[in-house]
């Protein structure tokens, strides 16, 4: 769907759909007078036939209204004539492409000048959110589908604005079209099927990528290397898998070369089994997601490329297949990191950590300004955050409050959970320097306490992504691609764009 934005009088615009909208109690902001005169009240006798509320998200549909050029107007409910909180305002949107899918036009023109989203300036806030909610409704995925999906008439959606603000819509137009092709990127990776998309698979994505932009440097690491540099508890969560693990380098230069990096790692477990900590067989089939950190790393990179943000972006991914084989690490193995300190692994269903802790300790020689590394890692996150928001911890204030920041912004929140010292005492082991799990309580913050370890020599956060990466189950399952917004937003506002 291309986007495009024009500065005109929406009552002299020639579409196949003009989407206007109406307040409750028939209430018509100034946009929508406009057209109403326009057609000498035409809409305004619509809605003395009381078939429109004015509810947000409610549609009618108007035909052949005269005086305008639109062969029809689509009318949108915009509730009460306080402003609307981001989640209504993405639902109204929403509601409008449904309507507009279901018809034969191939362009419409939205001008919703009249609303007023809270917290969101009526020009970039607003706008950025409605294209990313218009782009990102466009995704489908049925590569495997015998049948696929027809073809849509709707090709161009053209949003009007006042001429001041033009400027500002435009540049929310290209940042949410760079973000929507990373979150498509991402959902992409994350809804192919494990028996495709492996750590090679992933290797090879990172190639492509590497050779269709100039400024990327792409370097895989193989299994020998991994062990080579010392990864023990990388290199065990993939010896019991055919599919061998890879670090993946990707190495962005768009600042001036003396600037330190912003490092993203992403873990890439691209498949779960748990190993010999083997997981219940009920709904492992979603265990193909755990490679979404990885995946979200790729998608972000992918925006930052398109938008070529003046900054240097190193993305590290964390590649394995978590398998149990005779050659599989047992419960009670430890193993050496590349930091040196050594791990009990009591449960090999928490290798997310182990891929992690190496590729951290990997990314000191970046000497980066910070280090972000995002993760399906524990189910305890769903259990205290539900599927909407991503947990969050870290090693630095400043850096903690610059993604929730970004995350409200962005409307892809997440929240803050503690790293207290007295959690790290449940990672205490008999054997080892620590264990790989800190026991039931408090499973997500044990789990940043485990990272945190690795992390001490630069400005450090961690985004548990295990509820808000895929949906689970039902006809809307599959990858969100999220937290591509968060990510690139925290990046734009660092490169000052």
């Amino acid at each position: 769907m291309e986007l495009v934005v024009k500065s005109v009088a929406a009552a002299s615009v020639k579409t196949a759909t003009l989407v206007i909208a109406v307040g409750e109690k028939r209430t018509l902001g100034a946009v929508a007078k406009g057209v109403d005169q326009a057609c000498e009240g035409a809409i305004s006798a619509v809605l003395k036939r009381g078939d429109l509320l004015g509810k947000p998200g409610q549609t009618l549909l108007v035909h052949n209204v005269p005086g305008l050029k639109a062969e029809r107007v689509l009318l949108v409910g915009c509730g009460k004539d306080e402003a609307l909180g981001d989640r209504a305002w993405r639902k109204l949107v929403a509601s409008v492409a449904g309507v507009l899918k279901g018809l034969n036009g191939a362009d419409a023109v939205l001008a919703l000048d009249d609303i007023a989203v809270s917290n969101r300036d009526a020009h970039y806030g607003k706008y950025r959110l409605l294209a990313e909610t218009l782009l990102d409704g466009e995704y489908v995925f049925d590569r495997f589908k015998s049948q696929k999906a027809e073809p849509r008439a709707l090709k161009k959606v053209t949003l009007l604005a006042d001429k001041a603000g033009q400027a500002e819509v435009e540049r929310a137009v290209q940042h949410a079209s760079a973000i929507a092709t990373g979150m498509a990127f991402t959902r992409d990776l994350g809804n192919l099927p494990p028996n495709l998309c492996h750590p090679s698979f992933l290797a090879e994505q990172a190639k492509d990528l590497g050779k269709a932009h100039k400024g990327l440097k792409v370097e895989v690491l193989d299994e020998k290397k991994i062990k080579d540099l010392g990864m023990g508890a990388f290199y065990a969560v993939g010896q019991g898998s055919d599919q061998p693990p890879r670090l993946i380098v990707l190495n962005y230069q768009g600042g001036k070369k003396a600037e330190k990096p912003f490092v993203l790692v992403g873990k890439g477990i691209t498949f779960d089994t748990g190993g010999i900590s083997l997981k219940p067989g009920a709904g492992m089939d979603e265990m193909k997601y755990d490679m979404c950190g990885a995946a979200s790393v790729l998608g972000t990179l992918r925006a930052v490329l398109e938008l070529q943000l003046p900054i240097n972006l190193v993305c590290l991914l964390a590649c394995a297949e978590n398998m149990p084989s005779g050659g599989a690490t047992r419960p009670g193995d430890i193993v050496t990191t590349m930091s040196g300190q050594t791990v009990e692994i009591l449960n090999t269903d928490a290798e997310g950590r182990l891929v992690l802790c190496d590729t951290l300790t990997y990314a000191e020689r970046f000497k980066p300004q910070a280090v972000i590394d995002i993760a399906t890692l524990t189910g305890a996150c769903i259990v205290a955050l539900g599927s909407h928001t991503t947990g969050l911890m870290g090693n630095d204030d400043a850096l903690v409050g610059q993604l929730l920041d970004a995350g409200k912004r962005a409307d892809d929140r997440a929240w803050q959970l503690p790293l207290f010292d007295e959690y790290q005492e449940q990672l205490d082991s008999p054997f080892a320097d620590m264990g790989n799990i800190g026991g039931p309580k408090a499973g997500t913050i044990t789990a940043g306490c485990f990272l945190s370890r690795f992390a001490k020599a630069y400005q450090w956060a961690h985004m548990d992504i295990a509820g808000t990466a895929w949906v689970s189950g039902g006809k809307d399952k599959g990858a969100t691609g999220r937290p591509v917004p968060l990510l690139t937003q925290y990046l734009l506002d660092r490169a000052g764009a």
